[in-house]
């Protein structure tokens, strides 16, 4: 997996970004607090890997769980949770399992952060979750080796915000290049909209390029004036209106 640059304004650093400085990001701006998590994977490997990350990151792993139908049943009757990290594909079929999951938890009104882990990088599968709404986001399962991402990820997901891999920010923002609005973007600005979708909020861009709080809001407004989006104040919406645009700019 290449960390370098692909030519379409995302930077070398922005993977080494992501897993060194945004949880401390997270911890000096929340008050940290032990999370109720759920892991949803039929990997007994992964899974128990999973949870041990969490519980070394101060949170409590109240559900494990081989099935992404055994966990829906599960919260269905009951279960309390603050987040739930669960895998893309499980059986029966090892396709989509686990956004069909999420798309039914949103359905019957879970309002709790949910952490997609996924082998492959698979744009349309990380459109269609940040669709679905709420806390939600979607991982590299590479990134589990790196405990300081994975726990961030989930307090994030808890926190209502979205997050999304920079691989996969990549793949979406290269694969649009010839999009109307979005070519017209310069370098700076393309890094400061991969830092919004990947969930930084606006001190976060200006902590990570090196720049004022000013420039960023700048770039941002620029940004969304060439994309014809409206500005919000929340970092997950911002996510899922740059998605949601590429999404409907597809093809």
């Amino acid at each position: 997996m290449s960390t370098g640059s692909s030519g379409d304004g995302v930077t070398p650093w922005a993977l080494h970004l992501v897993s060194s400085t945004c949880h401390n990001e997270r911890m000096t701006s929340l008050e940290p607090r032990s999370l109720r998590v759920a892991v949803a994977d039929d990997a007994v490997l992964l899974r128990e890997g999973v949870a041990q990350i969490l519980k070394a990151g101060g949170h409590d792993v109240v559900g494990s769980f081989g099935s992404a139908v055994d966990l829906v049943d599960r919260i269905d009757e009951g279960l309390q949770l603050d987040a739930v990290v669960l895998d893309i594909r499980m059986p029966p079929t090892h396709t989509d399992e686990g956004i069909v999951a999420l798309e039914q938890l949103r359905a019957s009104g879970f309002a709790a952060g949910v952490l997609l882990l996924s082998t492959y990088a698979v744009p349309s599968y990380a459109v269609r979750a940040l669709g679905s709404g709420g806390g939600t986001g979607y991982l590299l399962k590479d990134r589990v080796a790196d405990s300081g991402t994975l726990v961030d990820a989930v307090e994030r997901v808890a926190a209502g915000e979205s997050v999304v891999d920079p691989e996969v920010v990549s793949l979406l923002v290269a694969e649009r290049t010839r999009s109307d609005g979005l070519d017209h973007l310069t370098e700076r600005e393309r890094e400061v909209l991969t830092l919004m979708a990947e969930g930084r909020s606006n001190s976060g861009i200006a902590k990570a390029l090196v720049v004022s709080l000013k420039t960023v809001e700048a770039h941002i407004s620029r940004i969304l004036a060439k994309l014809g989006l409206e500005d919000s104040p929340a970092d997950h919406r911002r996510v899922l209106a740059v998605v949601r645009w590429l999404e409907h700019t597809d093809g």
